[in-house]
């Protein structure tokens, strides 16, 4: 389907939403996040609609947004017929609050007719009684009959243009229900673990479950409903397409070892400095910072760009080859630099570039290293030795 310019579902790259947290009849103040989102790497956002003043606001603002919108309906569904009315891209419907059978297919027909897509957005918070009653609660057979029957409704005036969510706040409730529906339905499934509450627990559930899912193939597009800025939902649903390869990779993916004792710098400042600064510039490389240069550039080899930490050094490598050796409190601004040269001449040509005696600088201060305090805690080499003796005895 075709949420606007976006597509979601079949061979479509799985895509990002949030939700606005501003009244939607600020115009202004909707707009602006509605702009921090799509720098963020949200792709479709949806608007609550729960008043006629957020349907006049969603008439400009659609006007001049620049990701799609989507109107999202609460019991009253001559606002879904408003929301329509200002331009919207899409509906999100709670079967839960939306009953009347009578209603449903009037937005229904509306939307065919305009060739808008409708989320039906099951939520095991607002589940219709009594199909609650029927399966005994919140089931995962609950919500996909809650679900399917939506669908049905929708399918008596030929409407079919659906997408499909089943949301618990319960990660393993949630994973069944989506895995039952996508054995029961064939529509683009939106993916959430609804009020998964504040950072970090909510970021932990949320890619639990997507994740799960994703990673089974079940899955067209994701929203992180989080107690926080919803700039962070965005940050982290294109985080995690991201890291499963479902789409390219248009921010940095900073990996960095968790520290240890043979840490010459403080891991932990260093990469979050990083982060920050490489995040304000949308590098889209993967980047390494290491604590030692003992194992650190082997163990960060296949990153694009890394620098590791030894004897108040920090020594630059691209893929796995130092090119440069600088004071460690040039550290982070050397990273920078070094990645800004990357995405404006190629990781061949910053290669090219490397100070000619950068590895061999290195590679002394290493065994420096490794001499001052020893690789083979374990003896390793003496007990192979006296492994072959008994074994020749």
């Amino acid at each position: 389907m075709m949420v606007g310019t976006v597509p979601v579902g079949g061979d479509a790259p799985v895509t990002v939403q949030s939700m606005t947290t501003t009244k939607t009849a600020d115009v202004e103040g909707t707009l602006a996040q509605i702009y921090a989102l799509a720098g963020a790497g949200c792709d479709i956002v949806r608007c609550t609609c729960n008043e006629e003043e957020a349907a006049e606001g969603l008439a400009h603002i659609v006007a001049s947004k620049p990701i799609p919108i989507v109107a999202d309906i609460h019991f009253q569904y001559k606002l879904a017929l408003a929301a329509m009315e200002a331009g919207v891209h899409a509906l999100r419907l709670n079967p839960g609050n939306i009953r009347k059978p009578a209603h449903i297919k009037l937005v229904a027909s509306e939307a065919r007719d305009r060739g808008l897509p409708i989320r039906i957005g099951v939520n095991a918070g607002s589940l219709d009684p009594d199909i609650a009653a029927q399966y005994g609660g919140a089931t995962p057979e609950a919500l996909v009959a809650s679900a399917v029957r939506e669908l049905d409704h929708f399918r008596e005036v030929d409407f079919d243009d659906v997408k499909i969510s089943v949301k618990a706040s319960n990660v393993g409730l949630m994973i069944d229900a989506y895995r039952l529906l996508a054995d029961t339905v064939d529509h683009p499934l939106h993916l959430g673990v609804t009020e998964a509450g504040p950072p970090p627990a909510g970021l932990v559930k949320s890619a639990a479950g997507i994740g799960t899912l994703l990673a089974a193939g079940i899955g067209d597009t994701i929203r992180f409903s989080l107690t926080a800025d919803p700039v962070e939902e965005a940050r982290a649903g294109r985080v995690l397409v991201e890291a499963l390869g479902l789409r390219e990779r248009r921010s940095v993916d900073l990996i960095a070892c968790p520290s240890c004792g043979r840490a010459e710098v403080d891991v932990i400042a260093v990469a979050t400095a990083a982060q920050a600064a490489l995040e304000a510039r949308n590098i889209p490389l993967q980047v390494a910072v290491m604590g030692c240069v003992v194992n650190g550039p082997g163990e960060a080899r296949d990153a694009d760009l890394g620098i590791a930490a030894g004897r108040g050094k920090g020594h630059l490598f691209v893929k796995g080859q130092v090119v440069r050796v600088v004071p460690e409190a040039e550290m982070v601004e050397a990273l920078i630099a070094e990645a800004e040269a990357i995405v404006a001449e190629g990781i061949d040509a910053r290669l090219a570039a490397a100070d000619a005696d950068a590895e061999a600088i290195a590679a002394a201060e290493r065994e420096q290293l490794i001499e001052l305090r020893g690789v083979d805690a374990n003896r390793s080499a003496d007990k192979i030795a006296r492994i072959r003796e008994l074994a020749d005895e």
